[in-house]
């Protein structure tokens, strides 16, 4: 059947409120956190000046990236299934802030946000921050716990074999030193890994989420090659 219905200027407001008659859990989500005590750790972060370029366009809010990271981790997606589904998903788009006209964040810069805040080595207090707020309001029924750990990839690096046991060393291969471009697009953090005889390049997300709420409560980001915690 043809929908005879024209377009009109309240059409996705009127989306929005069926999404929330539906019960969509990121409105559950929003209710319980306050954002605003992210900024002041990721200010601190992205304006050291390695972490910081005025170069090229203006960068997304810090405290939208971080909510981006949280749907990541909510939904088990890569950063490209992440950033096709905000561009597709509704629900994505009003969790973060933004209107069908803005910008969204590509995969590349998804994966550089995440990455900075790995080489910081504050991820794990953030998500500490994000899981206490719901955990403070006892919003998580204790039904149940559910481990996952779902694969994060990133480009792979074609590297020669010298150069893979340098970085597993923790050393960096001189020839890269020499070029510092290069250099900035290599990933070290990042290992292979092989499961179900498919092979991973990149990083793992460590859930534990309760059963009833599916908030997370627990989370931890490591290399492909550990095992699931």
């Amino acid at each position: 059947m043809k929908n005879i219905n024209p377009p009109a200027l309240f059409d996705e407001q009127f989306q929005f409120e069926r999404l929330t008659q539906l019960k969509d859990p990121l409105v559950k989500l929003e209710q319980y956190i306050d954002w605003k005590i992210f900024a002041p750790i990721l200010d601190v972060v992205f304006s050291k000046p390695e972490n910081h370029s005025n170069a090229g366009r203006p960068p997304f809010d810090r405290v939208m990236m971080f909510r981006v990271l949280i749907l990541q981790s909510l939904y088990s997606l890569s950063d490209d299934a992440l950033e096709f589904q905000i561009n597709d998903r509704l629900s994505f788009k009003r969790f973060l802030g933004l209107k069908s006209s803005d910008r969204v964040p590509d995969s590349k810069t998804i994966w550089m946000f995440r990455a900075t805040l790995i080489q910081e080595g504050i991820i794990e207090a953030l998500f500490y921050r994000f899981n206490q707020a719901p955990d403070d309001q006892s919003i998580f029924a204790r039904t149940g716990q559910i481990v996952d750990a779902s694969f994060v990839e990133v480009p792979r690096q074609r590297n020669s074999r010298d150069e893979n046991d340098q970085i597993k060393k923790g050393q960096t291969p001189e020839t890269w030193k020499a070029k510092p471009n290069k250099l900035r697009q290599k990933d070290r953090d990042a290992r292979w890994t092989k499961k179900n005889k498919m092979n991973f390049c990149g990083y793992k997300n460590h859930l534990k989420v309760d059963q009833a709420t599916k908030l997370i409560n627990a989370c931890m980001v490591t290399d492909a090659a550990v095992h699931d915690y």
